[in-house]
C-alpha cells in the first residue's frame, strides 16, 4: 500500500479507556487552567460541536443554557482547542455536579482533575 511508514501524530489528549459515545474517545483538557472560554454573554457553537441545533445561541446568563452548552462541548469536543475556546475553568467546576454527562465523559474528567472529583463529592 504505502512504501513508507507514516508517523501518526496525536494533537488531542484523549482518554484511552473512556468514550463519549461508542467509537469516540473523550477529549480531556490537560489542565483546567487552560479553559478560558467565555463566562458571560452569548455563544454560538460551530457545527462540529452543535450539529443537532445549528445556529443556536446559548445565553450564558441563563443557568439551563449554560448547562446545555457545557454538556454539549464536553460530549462533542474533538480537540483541546474546542474545550479551551468554549469552557471556563471556574464555571466548569461550579456546574460539574449538575451536568448530565455520559459515564465515560464524567469518569475521564474526574480521573484527570481532582477539583472535579471534589466538586462531585460536595
Amino acid at each position: 500500500m504505502y512504501d513508507q511508514v507514516m508517523a501518526a501524530t496525536q494533537s488531542r489528549p484523549r482518554s484511552r479507556h473512556h468514550q463519549s459515545r461508542p467509537g469516540r474517545s473523550v477529549v480531556v483538557a490537560p489542565r483546567l487552567a487552560d479553559l478560558r472560554g467565555p463566562a458571560e454573554g452569548t455563544v454560538r457553537l460551530p457545527l462540529w460541536l452543535n450539529w443537532s441545533s445549528t445556529g443556536h445561541a446559548f445565553d450564558l446568563a441563563d443557568h439551563d443554557m449554560r448547562l446545555w452548552l457545557y454538556q454539549t462541548v464536553l460530549r462533542e469536543a474533538g480537540s483541546v482547542a474546542d474545550l479551551a475556546a468554549y469552557l471556563d475553568r471556574d464555571t466548569l467546576i461550579a456546574l460539574w455536579p449538575e451536568l448530565y454527562l455520559p459515564k465515560g465523559v464524567r469518569q475521564a474528567w474526574e480521573d484527570r482533575h481532582a477539583a472535579l472529583r471534589a466538586a462531585a463529592a460536595a
